[in-house]
């Protein structure tokens, strides 16, 4: 064998070897890519979840305290936003507007809440207890989803800017994404809560 097709064909296999691994890097992207997204829908289903209860708490509270219409409305408009804040798409900016919107919707719902709990007999009533109960469940899901997101992203990302998957990154376009930040206060993020002594 010459030293010329000898060079060939280590040139050859490099390109063989190389192509596979561009192959299976990529693939391996699309399946992390797909990860995050699926990990972001199922945050935004138990957001409208949350979303969803606020008309039974609205109907509880104005049952107690017709008085206190500013908060009723307040609650409204924060249901209003979060529902126009849910994306399928994930970026910076959505990502953001999403975080706001379910911020100031827990916040409202807490008000309500504060108002029903202050009404003992109300407090008590089923209606209230098995909302409690719904509200409770999801703020769990909501807890674990926003930790099944980040743990997605954060695989995603560490893909993405590893070498030499980073090339391959660089190459086919796939960028890093956005998560919930510890140093954003992500650990405290604003959730619906109830006072103890209301069980």
């Amino acid at each position: 064998m010459t030293r010329s097709r000898l060079i060939l064909l280590i040139a050859a296999g490099l390109i063989v070897i190389s192509g596979i691994y561009l192959v299976v890097t990529f693939n391996k992207l699309v399946g992390q890519e797909e990860s995050v997204n699926l990990a972001w829908s199922e945050l935004q289903n138990v957001y409208k979840r949350r979303a969803d209860m606020v008309p039974s708490l609205v109907t509880i509270v104005k049952g107690a305290a017709a008085f206190e219409k500013s908060v009723l409305e307040e609650v409204a408009t924060a249901r209003s936003r979060a529902a126009n804040a849910t994306s399928s798409v994930l970026n910076a900016e959505e990502y953001q507007k999403q975080e706001e919107a379910q911020s100031r919707l827990a916040l409202s719902m807490n008000r309500a809440i504060a108002i029903v709990e202050a009404y003992p007999d109300l407090k008590a009533s089923k209606s209230f207890l098995y909302l409690q109960s719904q509200l409770e469940g999801t703020e769990r899901r909501i807890k674990f989803a926003r930790k099944d997101f980040n743990a997605s992203v954060n695989d995603y990302n560490t893909s993405v800017r590893q070498f030499p998957s980073s090339l391959v990154a660089r190459l086919t376009g796939f960028k890093l994404k956005v998560g919930f930040k510890a140093d954003a206060g992500a650990e405290s993020a604003p959730e619906v809560k109830f006072n103890t002594s209301s069980k």
